[in-house]
């Protein structure tokens, strides 16, 4: 009965021994996985941070290149092309410039010279005028100046002209036949201004022949004696005078 009792005993406290070393190990096993669990999760972790910093850092590569590539590449070259040709078209502006100024110059004075080169009027004693009768339009002459000096000159306005020695006043103008620009003779070319004499229908006033002409031009004191073509001319209260023109037909159509 004792023994019967002790092998109970026994068999009891080796069913509970052994029962513990199943329970150490099922603990055991559990911490073990996770342990396991959280180096995997730490290792995870670390890689997950890992790429995270390299991406970053590879963006942060990227837009360092992308940034030199801006600043240092297109940006300077674009604004290297820009300046160069900014300079070059203010160059070419220039000469552009010049030349209209040339061109003026030379609109102005026919002898080629400075435009701030100053241009006197025409001296009478230098410059010879002549008279002719013309077909058309009816009771008109035409009166030639030509610059016979070695120079350019200008005549200003119309020619002052006085028919016969009794003459109380100088012929009236055309005021609308004024040109825009005065008339500028290099050496060797005319100007005109065309003559009324009378009116075509015969109602002018005070009408009667005059067998001599005076002329006067701007800038200068004394007149010149032209002669009359046939040596008299009858002239009336219409008679009238145009503004010195370049051009014939311009001085024969008023």
């Amino acid at each position: 009965m004792h023994v019967t009792a002790y092998r109970r005993g026994r068999t009891v406290r080796t069913i509970a021994a052994s029962m513990l070393a199943v329970a150490a190990l099922s603990l055991t096993a559990a911490c073990g996985g996770d342990g396991g669990s959280g180096t995997a999760g730490s290792a995870g972790k670390a890689e997950t941070s890992a790429s995270a910093k390299a991406a970053s850092s590879g963006g942060q590569d990227a837009g360092t290149e992308r940034g030199t590539d801006t600043k240092d590449g297109r940006s300077t070259e674009q604004g290297t092309d820009l300046g160069a040709n900014k300079g070059t078209g203010g160059a070419g502006g220039e000469e552009d410039t010049t030349g209209v100024k040339d061109a003026e110059t030379r609109d102005q004075n026919p002898t080629g010279g400075s435009r701030t080169d100053p241009i006197g009027d025409c001296d009478i004693t230098k410059t010879p005028l002549s008279l002719q009768e013309v077909k058309s339009p009816v009771n008109h002459l035409l009166l030639k100046a030509t610059n016979g000096a070695g120079a350019a000159c200008k005549l200003v306005g119309y020619p002052s002209l006085k028919f016969g020695a009794d003459a109380q006043a100088a012929t009236p103008a055309y005021e609308d036949s004024k040109p825009q620009s005065v008339v500028v003779l290099a050496p060797g070319e005319s100007a005109y201004a065309g003559l009324t004499t009378s009116a075509a229908d015969g109602s002018g006033a005070e009408g009667g022949k005059a067998d001599s002409l005076d002329v006067f031009i701007d800038g200068n004191e004394n007149p010149t004696n032209v002669e009359l073509p046939g040596g008299s001319v009858f002239v009336d209260s219409d008679a009238q005078v145009t503004y010195w023109q370049a051009d014939v037909q311009d001085a024969l159509s008023w």
